[in-house]
């Protein structure tokens, strides 16, 4: 699994303090994801984060 998050991010930090692990905040103040595949322990995280986030901004493939 990969997560990307896309330019509907709000920036409400939501994704990040759900799963730390793959999201962090950039300096321009919106999320952004790790670029290497999720490892399979981290992707029900993922999922929450994805489907908790208002704006839709996390894809996952």
């Amino acid at each position: 699994m990969k997560a990307n998050v896309n330019e509907n991010c709000i920036g409400c930090g939501l994704c990040a303090s759900t799963c730390p692990e793959v999201f962090q905040m950039t300096g321009e103040g919106v999320a952004q994801a790790q670029e290497e595949p999720v490892a399979p322990q981290l992707e029900p995280s993922v999922l929450d984060a994805q489907s908790g986030c208002p704006v839709d901004a996390i894809e996952v493939e």
